[in-house]
């Protein structure tokens, strides 16, 4: 009996890459904040209160910035289909030698590709979505693609900066507070890391130590910085 092949391919590329951003950034800026602050003052309240702000200001912003960035890319996708529209009406030959110039590409001849061309062009959608796919590299954008990236971008950073931020509240002192954060908040670095290489198709291990290393740097700095200003 013959196998069914069955292809499994990852299709969730935009969601896993507003995850990445809303929580390596919700990691890393609370847990610097909070490193910086705890370097200046020994009020656990004012560090939580900071980071709280910090975390609320940080998910409106990066949530903003997900629904701008996907609501530009949707209007520049429907630009582009209303200018290869008017293309295909107002110079179809130049269009339909730019399509059997993509067949070429793929390894067919003029010849071979001419009757394709000459069919693809008698349905006009069809042709424009040719073109858009082929010639501009450019996929349908997700009806709903703006609101839900920036409802997960900001989902994200909250869920990551309530990690290194926990640590002040439960144990009320500045000092323990940054100890426990520092170790809480890299083995959280660490661990998304991993995950992240391992759907993104990067060298997981290498990925969970970039993801540490720059949580750890940018907190250091936040510290250091702070000591010397105080």
């Amino acid at each position: 009996m013959a196998r069914t092949h069955v292809e499994q391919h990852f299709t969730s590329g935009n969601f896993v890459r507003d995850m990445v951003i809303g929580m390596s950034d919700g990691l890393t800026v609370p847990f610097a904040l909070a490193a910086g602050l705890s370097g200046a003052v020994a009020n656990t309240r004012l560090i939580v209160i900071g980071g709280l702000a910090e975390i609320a200001a940080g998910s409106i912003a990066m949530g903003l910035g997900g629904y701008l960035a996907a609501r530009g890319d949707a209007e520049h996708y429907e630009q582009e289909r209303a200018r290869e529209y008017r293309e295909v009406e107002e110079i179809p030959e130049q269009e339909k030698a730019e399509v059997s110039y993509v067949f070429q590409e793929y390894g067919l001849t003029a010849e071979q590709s001419k009757p394709i061309v000459d069919a693809l062009s008698l349905r006009t959608d069809s042709w424009v979505d040719f073109m858009m796919r082929f010639e501009l590299g450019l996929e349908p954008p997700e009806p709903k693609r703006a609101v839900t990236s920036a409802a997960t971008i900001a989902a994200a950073y909250i869920a990551g900066g309530l990690i290194p931020l926990s640590p002040y509240v439960v144990l009320g002192n500045a000092y323990r507070g940054l100890i426990v954060s520092a170790i809480v908040t890299l083995a959280a670095l660490g661990i998304f890391g991993f995950i992240k290489g391992k759907f993104t198709g990067a060298r997981a291990l290498r990925s969970a130590v970039q993801t540490m290393l720059i949580g750890g740097v940018a907190a250091a700095a936040a510290f250091l910085l702070a000591k010397l200003i105080a």
